[in-house]
């Protein structure tokens, strides 16, 4: 399994990760659901009328960190705009439940990817992986 879709199978088995942006000096942090591997690249989705689209045109690091079954992840890089619909529409295909508040033609939909990224992967009874992306 490429290194990208261990990352993403992490996250989508979790279900719920956490998303670290910063506003001025502030540390930001709110829970996230959308996990997309395409095209190599990991995505994640959020609407561009949103604090969190502002906060990341304004400084693109962010941190992202998930726990499941006793190990978590911590995942921090760049995120990227990628505005090309099939990457939207590819987003929409795989998580229907956001078809509710979003569609690939709405001007709002944001598809954003890491550049680049190192994930690490850590418990209480192993020593931490790290993997870069």
């Amino acid at each position: 399994m490429e290194v990208v879709e261990r990352v993403a199978q992490f996250l989508e088995e979790a279900g719920t990760y956490y998303l670290a942006t910063v506003e001025g000096d502030q540390p930001r942090v709110r829970p996230f659901g959308t996990v997309l591997v395409s095209g190599g690249k990991l995505y994640i989705q959020t609407g561009k009328v949103k604090p969190v689209s502002k906060q990341i045109a304004a400084n693109p690091k962010v941190e992202i960190s998930a726990f499941k079954d006793g190990t978590w992840i911590r995942i921090a890089g760049e995120l990227a705009e990628d505005d090309s619909r099939d990457v939207r529409v590819a987003m929409l295909e795989k998580m229907p439940s956001l078809k509710g508040m979003y569609s690939a033609d709405d001007g709002n939909m944001q598809m954003l990817y890491f550049k680049k990224a190192t994930a690490t992967f850590s418990s209480f009874t192993a020593a931490p992986e790290t993997v870069e992306f």
